[in-house]
């Protein structure tokens, strides 16, 4: 099934039913197929064509849903692109994906326009030209029924190599939604806050799409607000919210900064908590639950190239195994943790999580090479470490390429970076190896001193001492960087790789 075909036949069942929701404007599942056939033929009258691919660079707007499922139903492919790129980094998503057609979010048009000027940039918004040409432009009522045709082309962060385009089809996406339907218990009177980044591949993917193809309300922020968004969970009556830990974590600290009391927040329409994107222990998942009542809590755990299906730690398991991804992988989805020689990972065990699943990538968008790497037969190899606890519980514990071999033992950078972390006057740190003629690699630690900390606090012989009894001696750094900032991507992941060249000269 197609996407657009999805959407469709969601409408027959209910026309009327509202589906999504931006501020005071309101779509019924009706209106919202019109404003996408709209969008189809507004891009139709651009140029656009089936197998052409269409830049969608907005905040979480009602124009980038039009434009996805308008692309969807002329057949062509949409490419998210993130909304916090500058220029070079535009100009490399959209020559790569070779881009016709965009949208773009008017405050974000001057960026866009100057990383690709050749893109026909549409600006999204009141009195934006997508505006003024949706409204005008004749609904496309044809049909193209490929549902292996690549629907979306998501790109990864870049964090070890120039960013990868991940290809996925009509058909994938469909399997994803329905599996994530599955797995997460979704109804057709659910109402979803996305407040994430809509052009990330988990509040695309895992709240948009589902919840359309089950019948339920996409209600949109513009921008995550660590106040704002939970009062939106009550005055929208909110039933269904994803984010990543800090979003949780973050209302706390705000609330006490601004006085604001965390009784006034209505979460009596909430059913669950879904979050992911970074590991967290048992004081922050027992802060998490108690706050964010009532409602169940998930633990996501997937990637970009999965869709991302993956793995869940479902709310009975949360207390007895925070900072885990589950046991198991959802339903629809296989998981294999394997070691270097390939075999399984068994209790007390670590290896690389590999994934096999309808929902996964086709490959790499013009790179060959890299999806060739990525798979063994149909697994697809995450990367990610993992170990096997004694009840077979899985915990990310590395990448594979953050691995560090100190005389033959391995070094598992979060969990250096775990410890480090713990030292008062460090804000942010990442841990690194650089090649050592007799030792194989060696430990560096690249640190930012937090607010007020003199920089000779946290040295190389300071943070020793403070890891001396936390961490075996080969896994503490023998050189510690200090830096006034550590370079993250615009999703706030860091770049390790500029990190290990840097660590080269040290």
């Amino acid at each position: 099934m197609k996407l657009s075909t999805m959407l469709r036949s969601t409408m027959m069942r209910d026309p009327q039913k509202e589906a999504l929701v931006s501020g005071e404007s309101r779509w019924t599942y009706a209106q919202l197929v019109e404003a996408s056939e709209r969008a189809a033929g507004l891009l139709a009258d651009r140029g656009v064509r089936s197998g052409d691919r269409v830049a969608a660079m907005t905040f979480n707007e009602p124009e980038f849903v039009f434009t996805a499922f308008g692309a969807w139903m002329l057949g062509a492919t949409l490419v998210p692109v993130n909304h916090k790129f500058q220029a070079p980094e535009v100009r490399y998503t959209v020559e790569h994906s070779e881009v016709r057609v965009g949208v773009v979010s008017a405050e974000l048009e001057a960026i866009a326009r100057e990383g690709a000027p050749e893109v026909d940039w549409l600006t999204s918004g009141p009195g934006g030209t997508f505006a003024d040409l949706h409204r005008d432009a004749q609904p496309w009522r044809e049909h193209h029924d490929d549902d292996r045709a690549i629907a979306q082309v998501l790109y990864t962060s870049g964090t070890t190599s120039a960013p990868k385009g991940c290809m996925h089809t009509h058909d994938s996406i469909v399997r994803l939604a329905t599996q994530l339907s599955l797995n997460l218990g979704y109804e057709h009177d659910d109402r979803i806050l996305i407040a994430m980044p809509i052009w990330h591949s988990a509040p695309l993917n895992v709240c948009l799409l589902p919840i359309l193809l089950m019948g339920g309300t996409v209600v949109l922020q513009k921008e995550y607000h660590p106040i704002e968004t939970l009062r939106m969970i009550g005055t929208e009556r909110i039933t269904t919210f994803f984010g990543p830990t800090v979003a949780y974590l973050a209302p706390l600290r705000a609330a006490a900064a601004y006085g604001v009391d965390f009784a006034e927040f209505d979460f009596s329409s909430m059913r669950r908590w879904t979050f992911g994107g970074a590991p967290i222990d048992a004081q922050g998942t027992r802060t998490i639950i108690e706050t964010y009542q009532p409602g169940g809590h998930y633990q996501l755990f997937g990637m970009s190239e999965t869709g991302p299906s993956g793995s869940v730690l479902r709310p009975h398991e949360q207390l007895a195994k925070p900072g885990s991804i589950g046991k198991a992988a959802m339903v629809g989805v296989q998981m294999r943790v394997v070691k270097a020689d390939g075999t399984e990972a068994g209790p007390g065990e670590s290896g690389e999580i590999w994934f096999l699943s309808d929902t996964v990538m086709q490959g790499y968008l013009n790179n060959p090479e890299a999806t060739a790497s990525a798979f063994e037969g149909r697994w697809y190899k995450t990367g990610d470490i993992a170990r096997v606890d004694e009840d077979g519980y899985y915990y990310v514990v590395d990448r594979t390429k953050d691995v560090i071999i100190v005389g033959g033992e391995n070094v598992f950078s979060l969990e250096v970076e775990e410890a480090i972390a713990l030292h008062p006057g460090i804000a942010d740190v990442a841990v690194v190896g650089r090649p050592d003629e007799e030792w194989g690699q060696q430990v560096v630690a690249f640190v930012t001193p937090a607010d007020g900390t003199d920089p000779a606090e946290v040295g190389v012989e300071s943070l020793r001492e403070f890891l001396a009894p936390k961490l075996a001696r080969y896994k503490i750094p023998r050189e510690v960087v200090v830096e006034q900032a550590l370079p993250r991507n615009p999703s706030g992941k860091l770049l390790k790789h500029r990190l290990r060249e840097a660590a080269a000269g040290v």
